[in-house]
């Protein structure tokens, strides 16, 4: 099964068809009347669609098992045809087009083997995802344009004693979603150097400028101390996400102190020092973060 382990819940929903096709309409007479032998066709295939929407995991091998908020299975006819319409909702870290499109196949198939016996030439088709939504997908950004910046705070980086990887991996994630970085700077984590940085970065008119390091409880995690103070407006919910997601992957994490806020028109982020706390972090705050450019340009 592929890892979701790094992944959020949020709302995902998704919509599903499936199309059964009578020979006659002597069928479907039988069907709106209930006077189908094995039963009430419409009820008894709904009941096993629910079913195998919450049982998808269980036969789709790489599916997660996952819960199931809430289903909707409606039918509508058209001539000989009847529309199968599925409708699943999670709040989860993957999305349930499987289970949508799963409920609507068992759903078609029930309903062949209830109909079988009155009519021989039953067809089934177009199995499909008409829609779905939730996840990172939908978080979509005009963030080409942003001026970035990635401060590394450490006594030892800076003095050359060790290389830099925290820095240079929020660089390859900010590349990832099309940022370039147009400024990368190593300092030691001493309060008078960091705010000189930022204060600088502020003036340059920078959009983004995430520090890393110096956001723990050693004497020399001064960090936060430095930027604090700065921040004009701050966004305490980044920071408590930021915290909540790596509290619920490892214990230590509510010891982090870090802050993030905004500086004139610059956000500022600060990052642990640690490649894993810097690739939780990120996972946490990004692409959702950058939400903030919109808002603060409306």
């Amino acid at each position: 099964m592929v890892n979701i382990t790094h992944k959020q819940n949020s709302l995902r929903k998704a919509i599903a068809t499936a199309v059964l096709k009578v020979s006659k309409q002597e069928t479907i007479d039988a069907i709106k009347n209930k006077q189908v032998p094995k039963g009430d066709v419409f009820e008894f295939s709904k009941a096993a669609g629910l079913l195998a929407i919450k049982k998808t995991s269980d036969v789709i091998p790489d599916c997660h098992p996952l819960p199931v908020e809430f289903a909707a299975i409606n039918y509508s006819v058209d001539g000989l045809q009847i529309l199968i319409r599925v409708e699943v909702h999670t709040i989860y870290k993957t999305g349930v087009e499987v289970e949508a499109m799963h409920g609507a196949s068992v759903v078609a198939l029930v309903m062949y083997d209830m109909l079988k016996p009155i009519d021989k030439a039953i067809e089934i088709s177009t199995i499909k995802l008409e829609s779905k939504s939730g996840g990172k997908t939908d978080l979509k950004f005009a963030v080409s344009d942003l001026k970035s910046a990635v401060v590394v705070c450490s006594d030892s980086v800076s003095k050359g004693e060790k290389e830099d990887k925290s820095g240079k991996k929020i660089i390859e994630r900010l590349q990832q979603l099309n940022i370039s970085t147009s400024d990368y700077l190593i300092i030691p984590d001493d309060i008078d150097v960091i705010q000189s940085s930022i204060k600088k970065h502020v003036a340059d008119k920078f959009d983004l400028v995430i520090f890393t390091g110096g956001t723990g409880l050693s004497q020399r995690d001064n960090t936060p101390d430095a930027i604090a103070p700065l921040i004009e407006k701050e966004v305490p919910g980044i920071t408590e996400t930021a915290r909540n997601y790596g509290q619920q992957r490892m214990p230590f994490a509510m010891l982090s102190r870090g802050v993030a806020g905004f500086i004139e028109g610059t956000l500022v982020l600060t990052f642990p020092g640690s490649i894993r706390g810097v690739e939780e972090t990120f996972n946490a705050l990004f692409p959702q973060v950058l939400h903030v450019f919109e808002v603060r340009v409306k």
